[in-house]
């Protein structure tokens, strides 16, 4: 069986790229540079559900997008990171750029004002993205087991 996302991931997100742990998806509010990992454990809700070498893994994958968001999205003046799972209990994590005076500046992302759909141009940012993390340097990932 092929992995998929929740359904509300899989609404609300435009798929990236697989990584050796979690499909990476961008966010489709073009307020924010916004990106959601979601590994592809089966019944995974928690990052406890992850055994040690996948904490890592995904740990590394984070750093990566971190890096792809202030490599694509410069300047970036706050990365926030988050797994809260209250709505979409697969476990997925958020990685947000945050810019001085966002939309929702100082505050959190989540339920600030009206998402603004990247469109029709979603699926090439996508894709510039995927070319953009085939780049990064390879350092910022460990070796699969």
């Amino acid at each position: 069986m092929s992995f998929r996302p929740d359904p509300r991931l899989d609404a609300d997100t435009v798929f990236i790229a697989d990584g050796p742990l979690s499909q990476l998806r961008l966010m489709d509010d073009a307020r924010f540079p916004w990106l959601v990992l979601v590994p592809r454990v089966p019944n995974a809700t928690e990052w406890i559900d992850l055994d040690g070498a996948s904490q890592r893994l995904l740990l590394a994958e984070i750093n990566q997008s971190g890096a792809l968001l202030r490599q694509h999205f410069a300047p970036i003046d706050k990365l926030n990171i988050g797994a809260l799972g209250n709505i979409v209990r697969q476990l997925h994590v958020h990685v947000v750029g945050r810019r001085e005076g966002d939309a929702a500046w100082p505050g959190p992302v989540w339920g600030a004002g009206t998402r603004r759909s990247y469109g029709a141009d979603a699926p090439q940012l996508a894709s510039r993205l995927a070319r953009a993390l085939d780049a990064l340097p390879a350092k910022t990932l460990p070796a699969a087991r």
